[in-house]
């Protein structure tokens, strides 16, 4: 009978890898109607509603119609809540039913974990971008202007969602604490970034906080990927989208790798 031998893994575990972003793929795949369907039919809502109230009143931004203006930015705030959604809840329920040491135990590197994780993150929130803008483009005059932009800034936001999703689903500890960071941080952020409204539009003081806020960096790049017109400078939310997924993969590694609320 031969003997089995221990599996070899060079530098990275691989198989491990794939496999950690394969369940998270499955995860929300066995529900899509709620992880993909529902949050386009949310963003269909937020379109028609501001169309309604504001559609007369506002009908061009920065020359741009206000229907095509709005749409690549609920676009991307439905990306990016999705992303954040999918890695949170994730974390945090495995933590609230004690199925955590499943990810735990297998022998992956907190790099691994974070990759695994975050990436199938950011393939939720590239679904459900593809899967809403393909919807509002039967309502609203979509077009494309830079497919670089939207490329990079819907896979980054995507990703730096994810991130934040992380290292607030290993800080929490139970469902309040990660809603605390939904309706404290993240929607804050998402709506004060210019996603309903041009920043040019803002006082001045309004002009110079939405600059430090990252979140205006996705909405204003992927818009310009879309409309060709945009609030702030285009390579520098490149670099500040970068910069800010450099630091954020950093604090959920160090996180994840000295077990940080994961370990007893």
């Amino acid at each position: 009978m031969k003997e089995l031998a221990p599996r070899q893994m060079g530098a990275i575990n691989w198989l491990g890898l794939w496999t950690l972003y394969a369940k998270e793929v499955r995860r929300f795949l066995n529900v899509h109607l709620q992880t993909i369907g529902a949050p386009v039919v949310t963003s269909l809502l937020f379109m028609a509603v501001f169309l309604l109230a504001l559609g007369r009143a506002v009908e061009t931004v920065n020359g741009v119609p206000f229907a095509t203006f709005l749409a690549p930015g609920l676009v991307m705030m439905t990306m990016a809540q999705n992303a954040f959604a999918n890695t949170s809840s994730s974390i945090i329920i495995s933590k609230v039913q004690g199925n955590i040491v499943d990810v735990l135990m297998p022998p992956l590197s907190a790099g691994e974990m974070v990759a695994g994780f975050a990436f199938g993150a950011v393939t939720r929130g590239i679904m459900v971008g593809v899967a809403t803008t393909i919807v509002m483009a039967f309502f609203v005059d979509v077009g494309i202007h830079n497919i670089w932009a939207i490329l990079y800034f819907g896979i980054s936001a995507s990703l730096m969602l994810s991130l934040l999703g992380i290292a607030g689903g290993v800080w929490s500890e139970k469902f309040d604490h990660i809603a605390v960071v939904t309706n404290f941080v993240i929607t804050p952020l998402s709506f004060l970034s210019g996603t309903f409204y041009s920043a040019e539009n803002l006082p001045e003081a309004g002009k110079v906080l939405v600059h430090y806020n990252p979140f205006f960096y996705m909405i204003d790049g992927f818009r310009y990927g879309f409309t060709g017109v945009s609030d702030g400078t285009v390579m520098t939310g490149v670099v500040v989208l970068a910069v800010v997924n450099v630091l954020l993969w950093i604090l959920c590694y160090r996180m994840i790798k000295s077990g940080y609320k994961l370990k007893a």
